[in-house]
């Protein structure tokens, strides 16, 4: 597995009920497409409200075992993740960030950091990428994820620890 240093500060933990505001900030940078709708500001701003518990409910109904997180830098809220541990895999459902967080390896971080979870419990690590996110897709790439599947407008993506490559022969 590729060795990784955590960034200085940078810490996951389990969202509260108080992460809420946070959590709506972040959606509302996170859907930057959604601020693009001809209307009034309250019209965008329900639209955005209902694609995040749309969002939420969805997260929860197909997983219902889902864990969230929120990721910090000295104790600042810069991003969510939201992670299932299942039997067979850990499946990275969601991940984001503030945009002043992107570009600077928070991400790559916190993923190896999931990788080598995975390495301990001896699963795969999986998630589902949009096609089009060529940044986020070129991302997982260089840390050792393969394509799985195609579902437009989805890839799976798989990551397998160190241990489990020649079990499962790639």
């Amino acid at each position: 597995m590729v060795q990784f240093t955590i960034p200085e500060g940078l810490h996951i933990r389990p969202s509260k009920a108080t992460d809420k505001p946070f959590i709506e900030k972040l959606h509302r940078e996170v859907r930057e497409d959604l601020q693009c709708i001809d209307g009034e500001r309250d019209f965008i701003e329900s639209i955005v409200e209902m694609q995040l518990k749309a969002q939420t409910q969805g997260y929860g109904a197909q997983f219902p075992n889902a864990m969230y997180f929120i990721i910090e830098k000295h104790g600042e809220p810069i991003g969510k993740a939201t992670l299932d541990f299942g039997h067979n895999e850990i499946r990275l459902i969601d991940i984001g960030f503030l945009i002043a967080a992107r570009g600077h390896g928070f991400g790559r971080a916190i993923i190896q950091s999931f990788q080598h979870c995975a390495a301990q419990s001896a699963v795969p690590l999986t998630l589902a990428v949009l096609s089009h996110n060529i940044a986020a897709k070129r991302l997982y790439l260089e840390l050792g994820f393969q394509v799985m599947e195609v579902q437009t407008p989805h890839e799976l993506l798989i990551w397998y620890p160190p241990a489990m490559k020649s079990i499962v022969g790639v």
